[in-house]
């Protein structure tokens, strides 16, 4: 069987830049492991599996995400690269597309400057003492960090952006999370806040650029600057520019997406 497989680079409008994606349009969903095996022979942060559901379902495709070592319940930058490729390469005649997933209903609406805006679930979060798998990860990591439940990440706030961008975690010690990741995040110097993203448990020392823990920095920095309409990067080597609303519930996290690269892929 021969199937679809394309790579982009999203959040960003220049390739080698932003974080690559791959996507696989599909006709039906594969097999769990297959599509595990599919990712980690990607190798890159997510692979995202997307099939077409029938006429008056609640949405217009099912999507799932895979890192090479396990299957995430909610992924920002594989979702993006996903729409790019069915508003360009699929003929998609509405402005906007919804996804069912395992964090419930995405949405992407594309706008006419080629910017896409993710809907995604404002994520709740929970003070609580920095773990010490954390501590032992990161010189000077604070006595208190942020958990949230719904995207099993803990999130601990610097004291401002050169500190984000100097961060040297230990990724053997993070990798003892399991597949719960590490935010980093501080006010920004040119921008409302920055962050970075760790996950080695999940098989992902840095994401480059990570739209999912949006759902939860934009709450906290709407908060914290009292304005809904934020501008963020993500400091990675790479980097990523992420145009951003809370809008009650939900969160709107914009960004672009260039592609790179299409083939296909033979299974047996």
């Amino acid at each position: 069987m021969r199937y679809p497989l394309y790579q982009l680079d999203a959040f960003t409008n220049q390739l080698f830049r932003g974080n690559p994606a791959a996507v696989m349009p599909l006709e039906d969903i594969l097999p769990d492991d297959t599509m595990l095996a599919l990712a980690a022979e990607n190798n890159l942060s997510e692979t995202a599996f997307f099939v077409k559901l029938p006429e008056g379902e609640d949405a217009d495709f099912h999507i799932r995400w895979f890192t090479p070592g396990t299957e995430v319940p909610l992924c920002g930058h594989a979702t993006l690269a996903s729409a790019w490729v069915i508003f360009n390469l699929m003929d998609w005649p509405k402005d906007t597309v919804w996804f069912r997933s395992k964090s419930g209903p995405l949405g992407v609406s594309r706008a006419d400057d080629d910017w896409l805006t993710l809907d995604f679930p404002n994520l709740p979060f929970q003070e609580c003492d920095t773990p010490s798998e954390v501590k032992d990860a990161l010189e000077n990591a604070p006595a208190r960090a942020f958990y949230v439940p719904n995207d099993t990440n803990y999130m601990i706030v610097m004291d401002d952006e050169a500190s984000v961008r100097a961060a040297q975690p230990d990724m053997r010690a993070l990798k003892s999370l399991g597949n719960q990741g590490l935010i980093i995040t501080a006010a920004g110097d040119e921008c409302d806040f920055v962050s970075r993203y760790f996950a080695p448990g999940a098989g992902i020392d840095e994401d480059p650029v990570t739209g999912s823990i949006h759902s939860v920095l934009v709450p906290y920095w709407s908060s914290k600057l009292g304005k809904n309409n934020l501008e963020a990067r993500q400091v990675s080597e790479r980097g990523g520019l992420l145009r951003c609303e809370l809008k009650g519930e939900r969160v709107a996290i914009s960004g672009q997406a260039v592609l790179y690269m299409e083939g296909n892929v033979h299974l047996p």
